[in-house]
């Protein structure tokens, strides 16, 4: 049996455990500290270590920090998949900035190399500060966003990372296209980028001024219908023979 000074002993060497085990002191509470554990060995909170001999991992391309320099973090792809203008409402609101603008890379394109216990998280659709997916990911001291994480990918802010205002990385992250442009505050005219209604090639094409150019979506519902009439006649016909 065990001794009764001996569970408070416990209790107590537990909460003088090393501080990399716990919660950062400005860190969102909305994980237990096993579930904290959790998502620190995986993408894309993965930490880069001096020692770290991960043959997959390739030099790092760019480097990126947060505006008090508590969070950093290195990308080890030379350019985004894609980077994108969205000009929905709710980025307005989250950035406090007429659009986001958004660099897309995998989960395991990032390391951190500072800083990935002074994380907090925001889901905007139930409106609580919790690791659920999609979410936004920000520094817990200074605030500075640093990325949507998505359940695939995650969406990078090219304005953290290091050179961006030179022509190598403005070229490397130029935008290629704006999405929800008809709820956008600033007009971007002539710039030559695709506008589209909502999502990229999963809404309607709009010129600058916001008209529709070409109907996306009605497009797609008749091939889809043509080519469900077209199954069903050869059917019918297969049927008949």
């Amino acid at each position: 049996m065990e001794k009764k000074g001996e569970g408070n002993s416990n209790s107590k060497n537990s909460k003088s455990r090393s501080p990399s085990h716990e919660p950062h002191q400005h860190q969102a509470n909305a994980t237990t500290h096993r579930q904290e554990d959790e998502w620190k060995h995986r993408a894309p909170y993965r930490v880069l270590d001096d020692d770290d001999d991960d043959k997959d991992v390739s030099p790092a391309r760019w480097h990126g920090a947060c505006h008090c320099g508590r969070v950093k973090y290195q990308l080890h792809r030379d350019r985004p998949l894609s980077s994108k203008y969205c000009h929905c409402t709710t980025c307005q609101r989250l950035h406090g900035a007429p659009f986001q603008w958004a660099a897309i890379f995998h989960k395991e394109d990032i390391r951190f190399t500072q800083g990935h216990h002074d994380l907090g998280w925001y889901d905007p659709s139930s409106q609580s500060q919790a690791h659920h997916l999609p979410c936004k990911v920000q520094c817990a001291f200074c605030r500075t966003p640093i990325m949507d994480e998505g359940r695939n990918m995650i969406l990078l802010f090219p304005t953290l990372i290091e050179g961006i205002n030179t022509p190598e990385g403005r070229k490397a992250f130029e935008a290629k296209c704006h999405m929800f442009y008809p709820q956008r505050v600033v007009d971007f005219k002539g710039d030559g980028v695709a506008k589209w209604d909502g999502l990229e090639d999963k809404s309607d094409l709009l010129d600058d001024d916001g008209n529709v150019v070409k109907k996306r979506r009605k497009e797609e519902k008749k091939k889809e219908e043509k080519k469900q009439n077209g199954d069903d006649e050869e059917e019918e016909e297969e049927g008949e023979r």
